[in-house]
C-alpha cells in the first residue's frame, strides 16, 4: 500500500507501457521476421500433392494453349521515336531502341509520358505465356519486415523489367499468392478488393469477402496481389475523386499493373514529391490506364516512396520518400519480367 501510495506505481506502469509500445512498433516496422525460404520447388502449405499435381497439369495446359493475342488496336506504344513536342501538361511520349526488349517471345517497350505535371513511366509488355510475369520476395523469403530494394531482387532474379510489388511484408493480412504458391489465407476486410492473374494470362478483380486463397488457388491463381484499389474495371474507370488508399491523400508517386488484353500487359510507375513532378491521384492514375493505355483491367501496387521501375539493368524513374533525396526504398517484393 505505501508503494501504491507513493506513486512509483505510475512511473513503473509508465515505463511497461512505454517499452511495450516500443516493442510492438520495432516488430510491426523493423523488426525482420522470416516465415518461409522460397524456392522453386515451393509448394502450398494448404494443398495436398494430389491437389498440387492437378493444379501443375492444369496450369501446364493453359499455358500451353495461351497465345498472344495482340491487335493492331491493341497497341499503345509505337515502335518508331516519338518527338517531345507536347507542353508540361499533355502527353509527352518518347522512345528509342536502348528503351526496348524482345527475345524469347517477350517484348517490352517503355514510353515517357507527362500527364498531370508529372513523369509516368510505361512498359508495353507482350508474353508468350503467362508464367513469364514472376514475382519475388526480398531475400527469397516470406516474412514480416524482410526487405531489399527492387533492383536488387531484380538483378537476383536476372529480371529485365521489374517494378514493386504490393509490399505484403507491411501488413499482417490480405491475401499473398505468389508463383502458384500460397503464403497468406488472411483475409484484410470483406471489401478489400485484389487483382488474381490466372494461367491463361486473364485477369480478375476479386472481393476478399467472397472467396478464400486457399479457393483461388484450387482455380489455378498464379498471382494474387492485396493492396487496392482496382483502378479499372471492364474497361472502365473504377475510382472517384475521393478514392485514395491509407496515408495517401495527395497526389504522390504511383505504381500500378494493367492488362490491356490476355499476355498484353503494362506497367506504370510515376513520379511525385518533387519540383519537376506533382505525382498523381488515384483517379488519375486510373484514368490514365483507362484512356490513354486502353487498359481493360488496371490494380493499384504499393505507391510513395516504394514506387520504381527497374529496365535492362538501371533504375527507370525517379523514386523518392519526401523528395529531397531519390532513392529507392527497400521493399518486400516486386513484380517482374525475367530475361528467359
Amino acid at each position: 500500500m505505501k508503494f501504491l501510495r507513493s506513486g512509483k506505481w505510475l512511473w513503473v506502469c509508465g515505463m511497461i507501457l512505454t517499452a511495450f509500445t516500443a516493442y510492438v512498433l520495432l516488430d510491426t516496422f523493423v523488426i525482420p521476421r522470416s516465415f518461409t525460404a522460397v524456392s522453386d520447388a515451393a509448394v502450398s502449405s494448404v494443398s495436398s500433392s494430389e491437389e498440387t499435381e492437378s493444379r501443375d497439369a492444369a496450369m501446364e495446359k493453359a499455358l500451353k494453349k495461351a497465345t498472344v493475342k495482340r491487335t493492331a488496336g491493341d497497341s499503345t506504344v509505337s515502335a518508331e521515336t516519338v518527338s517531345e513536342t507536347a507542353t508540361a501538361d499533355s502527353a509527352v511520349t518518347k522512345e528509342s531502341s536502348s528503351e526496348s526488349f524482345s527475345d524469347n517471345g517477350i517484348t517490352i517497350g517503355i514510353t515517357t509520358y507527362r500527364e498531370n505535371n508529372t513523369e509516368i513511366y510505361a512498359a508495353d509488355i507482350t508474353l508468350s505465356s503467362a508464367d513469364q510475369l514472376k514475382t519475388a520476395l526480398a531475400k527469397n523469403t516470406y516474412g514480416k519486415n524482410v526487405t531489399e530494394k527492387t533492383s536488387a531482387m531484380a538483378e537476383e532474379h536476372d529480371a529485365v523489367l521489374a517494378i514493386n510489388g504490393d509490399y505484403y511484408g507491411a501488413q499482417n493480412s490480405g491475401y499473398v499468392i505468389r508463383n502458384g504458391t500460397l503464403y497468406r489465407d488472411k483475409s484484410s476486410g470483406t471489401d478489400t478488393e485484389d487483382l488474381v492473374i490466372y494461367p491463361d494470362g486473364t485477369w480478375e478483380i476479386i472481393r476478399e469477402g467472397d472467396i478464400t486463397a486457399a479457393e483461388l488457388l484450387n482455380r489455378n491463381a498464379w498471382q494474387v496481389f492485396s493492396f487496392g484499389p482496382a483502378l479499372v474495371e471492364n474497361g472502365t474507370v473504377a475510382v472517384s475523386d475521393r478514392t485514395e488508399v491509407q496515408k495517401a491523400m495527395a497526389s504522390n508517386p504511383r505504381t500500378a499493373i494493367g492488362m490491356i488484353s490476355s499476355l498484353h500487359y503494362v506497367f506504370v510507375v510515376s513520379d511525385g514529391r518533387t519540383g519537376e513532378s506533382a505525382g498523381l491521384s488515384v483517379k488519375e492514375l486510373a484514368e490514365f490506364m483507362a484512356d490513354t493505355l486502353g487498359c481493360e483491367t488496371a490494380y493499384n501496387l504499393d505507391g510513395g516512396g516504394s514506387s520504381t521501375m527497374y529496365f535492362n539493368g538501371s533504375v527507370v524513374n525517379k523514386p523518392t520518400t519526401n523528395g529531397n533525396k531519390i532513392s529507392e526504398r527497400s521493399v518486400s517484393d516486386i513484380v517482374y519480367i525475367g530475361k528467359k
